[in-house]
């Protein structure tokens, strides 16, 4: 790669980023109308400074929109799901339930907007926790912004080791690492020590949210409980086995917030009126309207039979290797650019394996939940009629987004741009890089909406430039992929699905901004240790 860096480079591959926050932030623009326009200089970017072609930039649109499939599956079953829910009236039935169970309302919260998220994506991810939990929370009585906002936080630490390891995997092969060397095991520890920390941040910005220092008082032992069996339990397998790290504790987590509820300090009812998170409406045309028979596990039944499909069907390895041998994938012709930028051919890229995919489960446990619901007599003649429509047409404005996004992303990696950015910061600053070391990694969720993917683009980066530094580089490692978790946080495609299932699509600038405010410190934090301990 010939590729200059120079400030013109450089601010140009960072120009549709910055106009992406910009628009989104300061102007109001929803993701639908600010995608666009990143888009179109994007593509201006890679003709004119990085001396693409039209080939290139045509095949990457193409991989663009394939990637973006994968998403938009995602989106319409979630959607799909909570429809089926809405239409049966399940949501009212496990609002009350839940708040049986569990009456202290801040634990009730913490539940069901970090705890089931850090379940989900322990076994799912792809966006699935912030897409089915912005519609339980609201369920619950959470508002909408802060239904969105909550599970971006509580999804987040257990975007490295979620998904039985998939962004771990992605790293390791990206960087050299092999399996199960020393190098292996130290990265991972790294990766699991600030994921620990972040995964306490999460819990106390949860309760911070619900009602402030009064809040983090009270939700402080759930939290630090919590953050003990989930965080520090990931960080003890993950020097055993990364692929189960985070699933086997997450699963712990889950069954002990439940017994928190029944003791002494959490098992009466309590709450805070002025909760600026929560909406307080005096409604009796709620509990009129609840299915008088259905129980709070029978509302739940989708939910759970999600979580027991992808459980047997991602941990039972023949059930997997059999459904594995499904796959679908698009051919593309290798590129490159006058800077001699090469992308290379792919007979299979980036392949669909349909049947052990997250949408795939979303959508069994959404038509077998309305099967079983319609049985019951909950969902009416026509309804199910009304429920795909209705899937349908919310995911529609979400789609051009989405597909817009993603195809940026394809465009700025096929062309050089995101190697350029990179490059471009760990040059100028030398040591002082690993300040902003984490930030590569969030850089690289925020733009492709995944931790998987930013670990591909930029392991082998992070790998190289620390040993040419003479820095930690396990350590090194460890802040890309825990940046890329946190950047999961605020991926404008995974705030998409927020926005999209609780009903306020357009508002993605007023949550990225309410996120940035957690992330960004939180990140810098990672990157000084980094520098304290390792680069003076």
């Amino acid at each position: 790669m010939n590729i200059p860096v120079n400030f013109l480079t450089w601010i140009m591959a960072f120009l549709p980023i910055i106009v992406l926050i910009v628009l989104m932030i300061k102007f109001h623009w929803g993701a639908t109308e600010a995608a666009p326009v990143g888009l179109l200089i994007t593509i201006f970017s890679g003709l004119l400074v990085y001396k693409a072609d039209i080939t290139t930039i045509a095949v990457e649109s193409a991989k663009g929109i394939w990637s973006a499939l994968v998403i938009l599956l995602i989106i319409w079953t979630a959607i799909l799901m909570y429809q089926v829910g809405d239409e049966a009236k399940a949501f009212i039935v496990i609002k009350e339930g839940m708040s049986k169970l569990l009456p202290n309302e801040l634990l009730l919260v913490l539940a069901m907007g970090w705890i089931f998220e850090s379940f989900l994506q322990g076994i799912t991810g792809f966006g699935v926790p912030v897409a089915v939990g912005a519609p339980l929370l609201i369920g619950i009585g959470v508002a909408p912004m802060y239904a969105i906002v909550i599970p971006l936080l509580g999804q987040a630490w257990g975007n490295t080791f979620g998904t039985l390891g998939a962004a771990w995997d992605s790293l390791t092969v990206s960087a050299g690492v092999q399996a199960g060397s020393l190098e292996y095991y130290r990265a991972a520890f790294w990766a699991a020590v600030f994921l620990l920390v972040w995964d306490f941040v999460t819990g106390i910005i949860i309760c911070w949210l619900y009602g402030k220092g009064k809040a983090v008082k009270k939700g402080l032992p759930a939290v630090l409980v919590m953050t003990i069996i989930g965080g520090g339990g990931e960080l003890v397998l993950s020097q055993v086995n990364t692929t189960l790290s985070n699933f086997v504790p997450a699963v712990i987590c889950l069954v002990v917030l439940m017994l928190m509820g029944r003791m002494k300090m959490y098992r009466d009812e309590w709450r805070i009126e002025d909760s600026k998170i929560m909406v307080r409406t005096e409604s009796t045309g709620e509990t009129l309207d609840a299915p008088k028979d259905m129980t709070l596990v029978q509302a739940f039944v989708p939910y759970v039979l999600l979580s027991l499909m992808t459980i047997i069907v991602l941990t039972v390895a023949p059930i997997n290797a059999f459904l594995s041998k499904v796959q679908l994938s698009i051919s593309v012709p290798e590129t490159s650019t006058g800077y001699g930028f090469v992308n290379a051919a792919s007979d299979a890229f980036s392949p669909i394996v349909p049947f052990t995919h997250a949408s795939m489960f979303l959508f069994l446990s959404a038509v077998i939940g309305l099967a079983y619901y319609k049985k019951h007599g909950w969902i009416q003649a026509g309804g199910t009629k009304a429920i795909f429509g209705r899937s349908i047409t919310m995911t529609m404005p979400s789609g051009m987004a989405v597909i817009g996004l993603v195809i940026m992303s394809k465009i700025m990696s096929g062309t050089g741009q995101t190697v350029v950015l990179s490059q471009g910061i760990a040059g100028v600053l030398g040591n002082k890089y690993l300040i902003l070391a984490p930030f590569i990694g969030l850089l690289g969720t925020f733009m492709t909406g995944s931790n998987m993917s930013s670990n591909i683009l930029f392991g082998d980066f992070q790998m190289t430039t620390s040993s040419l530094l003479g820095v930690n580089a396990p350590a090194v490692l460890g802040a890309q992929t825990a940046g890329g978790a946190i950047g999961a946080a605020v991926s404008p495609s995974k705030i998409i699905l927020g926005t999209t299932t609780a009903g306020c699509l357009g508002k993605e600038g007023e949550v990225l901004k309410i996120m940035l405010t957690f992330t960004i410190p939180a990140t810098i934090a990672i990157g000084l240790f980094l520098f304290l301990v390792f680069g003076l």
